[in-house]
């Protein structure tokens, strides 16, 4: 027998959180069924919907800036957005349906489209967050309120929710999580984005 020898090498992890001071007790079951990524990112906001089951908040940052009467939105990759979600700018504002998500167009972002105008305009930076249901007005909410961060990564399965850790306080470097906006910024005050 020979002497095999193998060469490996460690990445650094730099985790997102620097502080973690509450969270929810004895964990929390994210649903599967909202992913089109492979991945639960550590810093992912949730939310619970009515039967105590928790969502990921899905939420996309624009990569360029997109006027008051855009149809289209270029969006960093690695969103959970599908065709057929409702996307808003900001709550209380209108809210439409995604018609088409263009993934291979361009390999620095994807583009989202919609069948009629959000009426808002977004700069680069700004994000689109996933609203409940379609509004022409000033209705548009959450469809899962922000409530925390999960607090590690984890893999995800098509064929099983997911048990994780969530923080509603605690510090967070924000260059590390996936984006997540001013509005769920605002819905999560424990948590200090850094």
């Amino acid at each position: 027998m020979g002497l095999t020898i193998k060469k490996q090498k460690d990445e650094r992890v730099i985790r997102a959180f620097t502080h973690k001071l509450a969270d929810i007790p004895d964990g929390i079951t994210v649903s599967v069924k909202d992913f089109t990524q492979k991945k639960l990112a550590e810093g992912t906001p949730v939310g619970k919907d009515s039967d105590g089951l928790y969502h990921i908040v899905k939420v996309a940052v624009l990569t360029a800036a997109a006027t008051a009467t855009a149809t289209t939105y270029n969006v960093k990759k690695g969103h959970n957005f599908k065709v057929g979600d409702f996307i808003m700018l900001k709550e209380g504002g209108k809210a439409y349906a995604i018609t088409a998500i263009d993934t291979t167009t361009n390999s620095s972002h994807d583009v989202i489209t919609v069948g009629t105008t959000i009426g808002v305009a977004g700069a680069i930076g700004d994000a689109v967050y996933q609203a409940a249901a379609e509004s022409t007005g000033t209705a548009s909410k959450f469809l899962y309120e922000p409530k925390a961060l999960v607090g590690e990564s984890y893999d995800v399965e098509a064929l099983s929710n997911l048990i994780v850790n969530a923080w509603t306080i605690g510090q967070v470097r924000e260059a590390n999580i996936p984006g997540v906006g001013s509005a769920v910024k605002a819905k999560l005050p424990g948590i200090s984005f850094i």
